[in-house]
C-alpha cells in the first residue's frame, strides 16, 4: 500500500483513463465568465506527478487553462504558513457550508463569517490576510508563492482576467458583506482585484500536477527540492480539500475516489495521494457544481486502478 507505482503502471493507468474519459457525456463550460465559455469543450488532458518528480501524461498536457478556484488551495498554504493553523480557523473557519461556492446565505446564516478558505467568501478573505503594503507588493507575494509550487513563472491570461473582472459583482458584494461583519482583512475592492487577478493565472496540466506533488511531498516541490509549505500545514490543507474541494459535491467525490482534491470552473481538477504522487486533469464541460465531468472521471480512473484510494486498508 505504501509503494509508489511503477511509472509504467502509471502510464498504463493514464492511457486507459484518457481513452474511458474521452467516451464520458455531459456537463458545459462555464458560461457566467464570458471568455470561459469560448474555450473548446473538446479538450481533454491528463499529467501525474510523483514524489521523486516524474512526469507522466496523457492527452494535451501543454494546453494552458485559468487556474481558477484550484488557486485558493495554494495562496492556503502561504497565509496558514503566514499567520498559522490557528489563527487562520479563527478568522475564516475550517467546515463545509453546505451551500454553493458563491453563496451569501452561507455568510448570513453564520454570523457573517466565512466557513472555509475554499469559497469564494473564504477565499477571498485568506487573500485579504497576505502580507503587503499595497496591491503591488501583495501580489509579489502571492504569485511569488503560486510560481515555487509550479517551478516556473506564472502568467495572468488576461481575457479571462478582463473578463472576470467586468463580471464580478457577486464576489465585490460578498467582500463588502464581510467587511461589514468585520470579518475582511484589507480593502474590499484591492482585494476582489488580487483575488481575480489569482484565478486568472494561466496553468497546464502538467504544471498543475507538480503543485499537486508538492502537497504529496510533504510541503516539498519534487523538482527544485525547495519547501513551498511548512511541514506541519499540509495535512489541515489536505483536509480542507477532503470537506471541500470540490464545492458542494465534495462528499460524492470522496465516497468515489477518496483522495483530497480541488476543482475550478476552467475545468481544471487536481488530486493528491499523500506520499506517492498527485494527477490532475483538464477538461472544459463542468457539471451542476462547477466541476470538470471528465476530469473526474479520469482520475476516478486512475485512483481505482493504481489503489489510491486512502480509505482503502
Amino acid at each position: 500500500m505504501n509503494d509508489i507505482p511503477s511509472n509504467d503502471q502509471i502510464q498504463t493507468a493514464l492511457d486507459n483513463a484518457y481513452a474511458y474519459a474521452k467516451t464520458v457525456q455531459g456537463g458545459k463550460n462555464a458560461s457566467y465568465i464570458p471568455a470561459l465559455a469560448q474555450v473548446p469543450s473538446d479538450l481533454l488532458a491528463i499529467a501525474v506527478v510523483t514524489v521523486n518528480g516524474d512526469l507522466l501524461t496523457a492527452g494535451s498536457a501543454d494546453t494552458p487553462f485559468a487556474i481558477e478556484s484550484i488557486s485558493k488551495a495554494f495562496n492556503l498554504a502561504y497565509v496558514m504558513d503566514l499567520i498559522g493553523m490557528k489563527q487562520l480557523r479563527t478568522k475564516i473557519g475550517a467546515d463545509p457550508t453546505g451551500e454553493p461556492f458563491n453563496s451569501v446565505m452561507a455568510i448570513e446564516l453564520h454570523g457573517g463569517k466565512p466557513l472555509n478558505p475554499l469559497v469564494n467568501a473564504g477565499a477571498m478573505a485568506t487573500v485579504s490576510l497576505v502580507n503587503g503594503s499595497d496591491s503591488d507588493e501583495i501580489w509579489a507575494n502571492m504569485i511569488h508563492n503560486f510560481n515555487n509550487f509550479a517551478n516556473t513563472a506564472l502568467t495572468v491570461n488576461q481575457e479571462i482576467y478582463k473578463s472576470e473582472s467586468a463580471t464580478n459583482q457577486h464576489n465585490r458584494g460578498i467582500a463588502w458583506l464581510l467587511d461589514s461583519y468585520g470579518y475582511f482583512y484589507n480593502t474590499p475592492p484591492m482585494i476582489v482585484d488580487l483575488y481575480t487577478r489569482m484565478c486568472s493565472l494561466n496553468i497546464t496540466t502538467s504544471q498543475l500536477a507538480l503543485m499537486g506533488a508538492c502537497y504529496a511531498n510533504g510541503g516539498v516541490n519534487p523538482v527544485s527540492k525547495k519547501r513551498v509549505v511548512k511541514d506541519e500545514n499540509v495535512p489541515p490543507i489536505l483536509a480542507e480539500l477532503c470537506m471541500s474541494g470540490l464545492y458542494n459535491s465534495t462528499g460524492d467525490w470522496m465516497y468515489k475516489a477518496g483522495l483530497p482534491a480541488k476543482s475550478g470552473v476552467g475545468g481544471g481538477l487536481v488530486a493528491v495521494a499523500p506520499g506517492k504522487l498527485a494527477m490532475a486533469a483538464y477538461s472544459p464541460p463542468l457539471d451542476p457544481a462547477g466541476n470538470t465531468v471528465k476530469g473526474q472521471a479520469a482520475l476516478q480512473s486512475i485512483i481505482k486502478e493504481l489503489n489510491l484510494n486512502l480509505f482503502r486498508s
